[in-house]
């Protein structure tokens, strides 16, 4: 099994930032794509960004100019830099990894337990 586990959330005030990881353990051959996800309290899930394991990277349009994902392979960690948040970009964020695991040639997805994003005056 692979265990996904983020920290660095918590509350900051609007225009602040923040940076989350999320690095992944257990049996792993290899990662393809991570990304980061999040949930708001009453709203759909919306995925924020991707990365490949060639390091494409890509964003919703609401984070643009102002989150940045990161990988390092070598320790299997996503990294995403949150830059000028604001009350929207409230919510518990998920990371999320595409594995493949040893003996194996398919990927299986795995979802971290997520952390909480608060941005607020």
């Amino acid at each position: 099994q692979v265990q996904l586990v983020e920290s660095g959330g918590g509350m900051v005030q609007p225009g602040g930032s923040l940076r989350l990881s999320c690095a992944a353990s257990g049996s792993i051959f290899s990662i393809n794509n991570m990304g980061w996800d999040r949930q708001a309290p009453g709203k759909e899930r919306e995925l924020v960004a991707t990365i490949t394991s060639g390091g494409r990277t890509n964003y919703a349009d609401s984070v643009k100019g102002r989150f940045t994902i990161s990988r390092d392979n070598a320790k299997n960690t996503v990294y995403l830099q949150m830059n000028s948040l604001n009350a929207e970009d409230t919510a518990v964020y998920y990371c999320n990894a595409d594995v493949v695991h040893y003996g194996y040639r398919t990927q299986r997805n795995y979802r971290g337990q997520g952390t909480q994003v608060t941005v607020s005056s």
